[in-house]
């Protein structure tokens, strides 16, 4: 195992660069051979959370690790463009959730645009490109008139129309990044622009069209983390539920009133603030989440009870290592990450009411 590249992981209260080599070595440690990285070893890979470790690992200069967890999803697309639920230990051919969820088929782009990036590997972009295409419009044949995007299909193919804030959120992102992709291979989609304008246009201005979720912060934040809310608009989503969701020094409530702080959600808000300039409060909370890490691994517990002063669920998950690391990664200038979290090189005004 390679030791992994952590100058710009070093982040005085959060990381030490020897703590960050040991975090990387965490998600390597649970990566199968041929690119797979579940939650962890024993539990279920989702193609989401996948991708955000191998984001993490590309931060981290694992860049041939990260590659493979690409091909793992090139290799094991389904013929229609998505990716099932869930497999078993990372098996493409163990699969224990046959429906298929939008936001984790589309973040494929964020995570190949992520390692383009990071590498300018262009015959990697090459490669990828179909694979990022049949992704894109199969999650677009989910999208409602009104802008949204249904959050799944079901096991037997059934759409459901009923849209995520959260998910339809990330999918702005992965739309955008798409987008990016496109432009760097210079193939216009402008049906994807068309998209992702009536997507933000949704999120920014018809909260009504999408379920009600409210009691879960990532609804909370994941407007302004996946780019649709910018500016003041994003700064006042922030201000408003800051005491709602935020635990001062353990970390932010995956649900409201639940006395219980996850950190991957805290890291993501890490990653929304440090997106609208906040920089000193994003560290703060990368701060607050320090008593998740497990000194073993040099991953990261999943929650934390604080009214039980308990770690639940007994899990360290590479998702919440990968979260930390991208966090730390943008607060310390990563380029690429910085690109895709800060909407460098990413297309803007895509909304016909931005302006």
């Amino acid at each position: 195992m390679t030791t992994p590249r952590t100058e710009h992981l070093v982040l005085p209260g959060v990381l030490t660069a020897e703590q960050a080599a040991a975090t990387v070595r965490g998600i390597l440690g649970a990566q199968r051979e041929d690119g797979a990285i579940p939650w962890f070893r024993g539990h279920h890979l989702d193609p989401w959370d996948h991708t955000e470790a191998a984001m993490a690992l590309d931060a981290a200069g694992e860049h041939e690790a990260a590659e493979r967890a690409y091909r793992w999803l090139a290799r094991h697309q389904n013929e229609d463009g998505s990716w099932y639920a869930a497999y078993a230990d990372g098996a493409h051919d163990e699969v224990t959730d046959r429906a298929r969820e939008s936001n984790f088929v589309a973040y494929i782009a964020v995570g190949v645009w992520h390692h383009y990036l990071s590498t300018g590997d262009d015959t990697f972009l090459d490669r990828m490109w179909p694979c990022v295409y049949a992704a894109v419009e199969w999650v677009l044949g989910l999208q409602q008139p009104g802008g949204q995007i249904g959050w799944r299909r079901d096991a037997d193919g059934t759409p459901t129309t009923d849209a995520l804030l959260t998910g339809s959120s990330s999918i702005h992102q992965a739309l955008r990044c798409a987008l990016a992709i496109a432009e760097q291979r210079e193939e216009a989609q402008p049906d994807w622009e068309l998209a992702a304008g009536a997507l933000r246009h949704a999120i920014r201005r018809h909260p009504e069209r999408f379920l009600d979720k409210d009691r879960y912060s990532m609804d909370w934040y994941y407007p302004v983390l996946g780019g649709a809310l910018t500016g003041a608009e994003a700064e006042a989503r922030i201000a408003e539920s800051w005491d709602r969701f935020v635990v001062p020094g353990l970390g932010v409530r995956c649900v409201v009133p639940n006395p219980w702080v996850t950190g991957g959600e805290s890291c993501e808000l890490a990653l929304a603030l440090w997106a609208v300039g906040e920089s000193d409060r994003a560290l703060e909370i990368l701060k607050s989440v320090q008593h998740l890490r497990d000194a073993d691994s040099g991953l990261y517990w999943t929650g934390y009870v604080f009214d039980d002063e308990a770690i639940w669920p007994r899990e360290l998950t590479t998702w919440t290592a990968g979260s930390l690391l991208l966090a730390v990664a943008a607060l310390g200038g990563h380029e690429a990450t910085c690109a895709v979290f800060g909407g460098m090189y990413l297309p803007a005004g895509l909304d016909p009411d931005c302006c």
